[in-house]
């Protein structure tokens, strides 16, 4: 975990002037992202919030691979990326969990697709070294002796943390969370906030954050991003997150998080109406 004003840390990921247009509206005033500038640094938890329509899937899908930018360019782990497909780890609100494997092999998928990208020339991580991972993983996400079940016997709590813990096997230090909570009702919510910051200490994972809940980004980042609404012309807004660690919930009632709160509150509304 980053510590609070240490300036020195690497930037993993660093996006410099970025513009995005879909195909069919490459006009300026069209633009689904324009002049986008942003870092990310190692140990890092930094989350992003905006309007609906405001371009933050579509970011992740950039730095992911998945779209190219119009213009502007994406640093990854200090080095130009071109090729970015596979380099981080993804995941999408929906918790994409194969209905016909069970946990253990859900979790286990992307070590296989490392294999079969990689045939013949080895991999980092055997099945089995990959299995017994997985099974500290499910004990230390409170999903001990789940292994064997399969996603339909599953609470979407535990969806998720599934969804979570198959990211975490990709081996990517830079994790990408797209609204990974925001299907839950709030007690679950609650309850995943608690176990990631738990568990969030010992990851040694950097993780870029997408979220519509302002006190979830208030309690769980160390650094916000506001997006501007499409075609505003607006800049992205940074937020530093100047609150103690470890946190726990009961932080949202003191007065340091409130007044966070409304001033990310008021920022954003000035985005939206401007």
């Amino acid at each position: 975990m980053r510590a609070q004003g240490d300036d020195c840390i690497t930037a993993i990921l660093s996006l410099q002037h970025i513009s995005f247009a879909f195909e069919h509206s490459r006009a300026d005033s069209s633009r689904v992202i324009s002049e986008l500038s942003m870092e990310v640094r190692e140990g890092e938890f930094v989350s992003v919030i905006g309007a609906s329509g405001s371009g933050k899937s579509t970011l992740f899908k950039l730095i992911a691979g998945l779209l190219a930018p119009v213009s502007g360019e994406i640093l990854l782990y200090g080095q130009q990326a071109e090729q970015r497909l596979g380099q981080v780890a993804y995941m999408p609100q929906q918790d994409l969990l194969l209905p016909w494997r069970t946990v253990l092999g859900n979790c286990l998928l992307p070590l296989e697709l490392a294999a079969s990208k990689h045939a013949g020339g080895g991999t980092k991580r055997s099945r089995a070294d990959g299995a017994a991972e997985v099974r500290q993983l499910l004990t230390r996400l409170g999903l001990d002796g789940c292994e064997n079940a399969y996603p339909g016997e599953l609470s979407g709590g535990m969806k998720q943390r599934v969804a979570f813990l198959r990211t975490l096997m990709t081996g990517q230090p830079l994790m990408l969370l797209d609204e990974p909570f925001g299907a839950l009702d709030a007690m679950t919510k609650r309850e995943m906030h608690r176990w990631l910051l738990d568990l969030w200490g010992g990851l040694n994972k950097t993780v870029l954050f997408i979220t519509h809940d302002l006190e979830e980004a208030l309690l769980l980042s160390d650094r916000i991003y506001l997006m501007p609404g499409a075609g505003s012309g607006a800049k992205v807004q940074e937020l530093s997150v100047d609150l103690p660690r470890p946190r726990e919930y009961r932080m949202n009632y003191e007065p340091a998080f409130i007044r966070m709160r409304q001033e990310l509150e008021q920022r954003l509304y000035a985005q939206t109406t401007d």
